[in-house]
């Protein structure tokens, strides 16, 4: 998980800019509040925040201690812990829930499904979440052409995320929602991608400047950027 942990150098650009999830796609894997709930590739805590607001018991694990230093400061009452997906710091059947936001494409999923069912308890809800922009719209694909797509699109592409035995068949649900973002804002979110961050300083600064001018370009009098979102959202339980 290389690549994975190397946000932690734009953790407060990825605080900024990246979304949040429609309330509907946690109450879809969660419809009842008060579960024990592992969140995996936390991050800076997006998705970790709204399954605390909906009322469940949250711990967070990531395997970047930058990100979580972040996420920790953001929300103090969270447990943190550096982790993998395929080595949860965690006890078995100790959970309700393990969710993944913008996470599952970088795990090795035959060992992250095996991780995840050690430490759920019968019956425990696996679920993956991913925001999508819409590239239908002419702005978005050219975005995209800028900044490359990433693990996340290329995994959605090719069809459903792969988990194994011992969960039920994944379920999928989606839902459309739109963002709005500044132009520094728009600049943040793609200086938060792992193909940017891994760019040469030239190149970086080459690319966001052209993500920039394309914000400007797009952006209401006000100064606003709507970008269109489509979530993706997984669940499966342990059978």
């Amino acid at each position: 998980m290389e690549i994975a942990t190397s946000f932690g150098t734009a953790a407060q650009a990825y605080e900024r800019a990246r979304p949040g999830y429609p309330a509907a796609a946690i109450e879809w894997l969660l419809p009842r509040q008060g579960a024990i709930v592992l969140d995996v590739g936390a991050g800076t805590g997006k998705l970790t925040a709204q399954l605390a607001r909906a009322g469940h018991a949250v711990r967070a694990v990531d395997p970047d201690p930058t990100m979580l230093a972040t996420l920790a400061r953001r929300l103090p009452s969270v447990a943190t812990a550096v982790g993998t997906a395929e080595d949860l710091p965690v006890d078995d059947l100790s959970v309700d829930a393990v969710t993944f936001g913008q996470s599952w494409h970088w795990v090795d999923p035959t060992l992250a499904t095996q991780e995840a069912a050690r430490v759920l308890r019968p019956g425990g809800r696996l679920g993956l979440f991913w925001n999508i922009r819409d590239e239908t719209v002419p702005w978005v694909k050219e975005l995209s052409g800028i900044m490359h797509s990433s693990a996340a699109e290329r995994l959605l592409t090719e069809g459903m995320p792969e988990i194994g035995a011992p969960f039920t068949a994944l379920e999928h649900a989606a839902w459309e929602w739109t963002a709005t973002l500044t132009i520094a804002g728009l600049i943040d979110l793609a200086a938060s991608r792992s193909d940017v961050i891994a760019m040469d300083p030239d190149e970086r600064e080459r690319v966001l400047a052209e993500v920039g001018a394309l914000g400007a370009r797009v952006a209401t009098a006000d100064g606003d950027i709507l970008m269109p979102y489509r979530t993706h959202a997984f669940r499966a339980l342990l059978a």
